[in-house]
């Protein structure tokens, strides 16, 4: 071999989210809730969960990180069959914050580390598009911040936004979880040509309105008329929250990713913060939804991986005295 595999690493990935209401399947920003894999050439393959919410993913080689490991090997024509791996997450699955797109972006950084990063950042996004088949939550965690991108089917191309330091998201979890196929399923094939062009206009001026620091445009930029509306009517509430939001403190509202997560963008200037997160968790209460609020910010850090020495200790350790503390 013409490199020097590693034995361990730890990867640290940040959760996403997607769209930001117009920019559907473009716009992308990673947020400081993060996923940690442990991953290591191995003679057998063990895969190891950490939590409660992790329950019911595969830990035989379907498991999705392992497979997606894999591919890097694949792409980078060497060998490693067997692997340990580790897996703690925050971020919770199916709900709209890129639990998937945070997997795969741990998987890919993890492997490519063990071989000695043969294959480049550029490379690993051509991989994660082709998977996610959207570029906006990998991108978004695999490069932090804020992210501006598409997918053709053949490639993605990518320019990454500082965000704002002034800017803060709180977000509101309902306690159900909402499959990214059925919320896909209920859009039309087709568009009118007036929404087509609404959201062009307003996803043009809410990633001005993000790259220059406008954040009084975000109100009127953060509409959309190609997903939300359809996808209102499997969360009740969103409609109420998409329409009033604004007048509670928010600099705009949209529904995170496919849902069934709502996300407000937020001045951390702001002196209406208890008043919005009052009004999210009212306006689900009313519809039966009990919802868990969580105050982000936007993570300016993609995925990150460490070597680790034989004295490190394991993904659990780590988990409980770092993380859980």
């Amino acid at each position: 071999m013409s490199y020097k595999a590693v034995q361990k690493v730890r990867v640290k990935v940040p959760a996403s989210t997607a769209n930001l209401g117009p920019g559907f399947d473009s716009l992308g920003m990673a947020l400081n809730l993060y996923a940690w894999i442990d991953m290591a050439i191995s003679d057998q393959t063990t895969i190891h969960l950490i939590g409660d919410q992790m329950h019911g993913i595969p830990t035989d080689k379907t498991n999705l990180i392992y497979k997606v490991a894999q591919m890097v090997f694949q792409e980078a024509g060497v060998s490693h069959p067997e692997l340990d791996i580790s897996m703690y997450s925050e971020i919770p699955l199916t709900r709209g914050l890129g639990s998937s797109a945070s997997a795969i972006v741990g998987a890919l950084a993890g492997a490519n580390a063990l071989i000695g990063n043969k294959l480049t950042t550029y490379e690993l996004f051509q991989i994660a598009s082709r998977l996610e088949k959207h570029p906006d939550n990998v991108g978004a965690s695999l490069f932090g911040g804020i992210v501006v991108a598409f997918w053709d089917g053949e490639k993605a191309e990518s320019i990454r936004i500082e965000p704002d330091p002034k800017l803060e998201v709180l977000v509101a979890i309902p306690a159900f979880q909402l499959a990214t196929e059925k919320a896909r399923g209920v859009m039309p094939k087709v568009v009118p040509m007036k929404d087509a062009v609404f959201n062009l206009s307003h996803s043009s001026l809410l990633v001005a309105a993000l790259s220059t620091g406008n954040l009084g445009m975000i109100r009127h930029a953060m509409k959309d008329a190609l997903h939300q509306p359809y996808r209102a009517a499997l969360i009740p509430g969103m409609k109420t929250l998409l329409e009033e939001a604004e007048n509670h403190g928010a600099l705009g509202v949209a529904l995170s990713g496919a849902g069934p997560t709502m996300l407000a963008l937020v001045d951390q200037r702001s002196g209406r913060k208890a008043e919005l997160e009052a009004f999210l968790k009212e306006t689900l209460a009313k519809e039966g939804i009990d919802a868990q609020t969580l105050w982000l910010k936007p993570s300016g850090e993609g995925v990150t991986t460490t070597l680790l020495l034989q004295s490190d200790g394991d993904l659990q350790s780590f988990v409980e005295k770092e993380v859980l503390a």
